[in-house]
């Protein structure tokens, strides 16, 4: 196991939760997977204290549910609770990018732009992991130029508890052209300042990847 202690204490229990979230998120540790505190302090070569302060942090983003019986366990949400949220998240995003078009400066367009290429280069190469990670960038900048601080908060806690859901639906993703055809319209109604039409256009987008998660099924929908 790689040491991952640094330097700091706070460092320390960030890079913990950073650990333990991304195992979450790439299904290493399943819903109701149990998170034994003693074996992963060996295994993360630290003290339980550190790992304790990083497992509440998970669990207040949803991420670990931690009960005085069992310890900390991976949370299992509900497809309607998952519903939701997405529901949720739709919302603030259709609200963010149409503050982005009245907001945000030429280069910031440019830079999301430019962040845009990056992510269709990755898709052309069929590279999915560098391809979601461009994604999430790209759709948390939108959010970011909206310029809207409470958004911007609430937007993150729920990012977080959605981010491995979104993750699985890029692995399985059987329509990953019409997902990339889906952001080269959010790209040009954002370039052409036209609110309307990037709100419309994002909240489309991002509601086709919950569709069979409100109806109970696995999630193989677009990724968003």
């Amino acid at each position: 196991m790689e040491d991952i202690a640094p330097t700091h204490n706070a460092g320390l229990v960030e890079k913990v939760a950073h650990y333990l979230r991304e195992h979450i998120v790439m299904d290493h540790f399943q819903p109701g997977q149990r998170l034994p505190e003693r074996t992963l302090a060996v295994e993360l070569q630290v003290s339980r204290t550190p790992l304790r302060e990083a497992l509440k942090i998970l669990a207040t983003e949803g991420l670990v549910v931690i009960s005085p019986n069992r310890g900390a366990v991976v949370a299992d949400v509900s497809a309607a609770d998952m519903k939701e949220k997405a529901y949720v998240l739709s919302v603030l995003e259709q609200s963010a990018a149409q503050l982005a078009c009245v907001r945000a400066s030429d280069e910031d367009i440019a830079e999301l732009q430019a962040l845009h290429y990056e992510m269709k280069a990755s898709f052309l190469r069929r590279d999915r992991q560098n391809y979601f990670r461009l994604n999430q960038d790209i759709h948390n900048r939108i959010v970011a130029l909206s310029g809207n601080t409470t958004l911007i908060d609430i937007h993150a806690n729920l990012s977080r508890q959605l981010y491995r859901v979104r993750y699985l639906s890029n692995q399985k993703n059987d329509k990953w052209a019409k997902a990339m055809e889906e952001h080269e319209a959010i790209m040009a109604a954002l370039e052409a300042r036209d609110a309307a039409r990037v709100g419309d256009e994002l909240r489309n987008h991002l509601g086709k990847t919950w569709i069979k998660y409100a109806n109970g099924e696995p999630v193989s929908g677009e990724a968003s």
